[in-house]
């Protein structure tokens, strides 16, 4: 009994575990549409081996996938319409807290389905969003308008110093007025010694 197939089984995982490393480490959600396709074909072409198709060549096979996604990726670093292509762009769906209806059919968003992203984004109201946008990779990105974002550290800093120099402002005008009391008190008292 020949025992092939044990070893062309062990091979298939360590160079497929080999190979898909160098193909990346994105999952599934942060893909490309590119990568989607290559690491779904992968699969089925690494078991043609098992199927008697020849080892070398589903190696070879996969390796060209792997640089097809190289190239195509770098060319999308180089091109903008090429990004777009491959890509796609973020589309707005909320401007100016208003939704908009024809990118959110584009899309083939819900009403619900947005008030469902919003809260698991952190964002609950709308009206409170500059915008919001459907990101390349399906994700929610969003501004909140400029009245309800969270304070920064910058902000609060700020907010630290305008109050210690108005509460020194006050101390020293407290001051100021303690002196001139003392002042009116001592030359009170200077002209009752003079005049008794």
């Amino acid at each position: 009994m020949q025992l092939n197939w044990i070893w062309n089984a062990v091979l298939i995982v360590l160079v497929g575990t080999i190979l898909l490393r160098f193909a990346g480490r994105n999952s599934v959600s942060q893909m490309t549409v590119s990568q989607l396709v290559i690491m779904i074909t992968i699969g089925p072409i690494l078991s043609r081996p098992i199927e008697n198709k020849g080892l070398l060549t589903t190696f070879g096979v996969v390796l060209v996938l792997i640089f097809t996604v190289y190239g195509i990726q770098y060319l999308k670093m180089k091109f903008d319409k090429i990004e777009t292509f491959f890509s796609g762009k973020p589309v707005f769906i909320i401007e100016n807290g208003k939704i908009n209806e024809e990118n959110m059919k584009k899309m083939r968003l819900t009403p619900d389905d947005l008030d469902i992203r919003l809260r698991q984004a952190g964002s609950y109201a709308i009206v409170d969003l500059e915008w919001a946008t459907i990101e390349v990779s399906g994700k929610l990105g969003y501004k909140l308008k400029a009245n309800k974002q969270p304070a920064t550290r910058e902000d609060i800093q700020k907010l630290i110093q305008l109050v210690e120099s108005k509460y020194t402002d006050s101390i020293s005008f407290h001051k100021d007025m303690h002196a001139v009391g003392n002042n009116i008190v001592t030359e009170v008292a200077s002209k009752k010694d003079i005049n008794p």
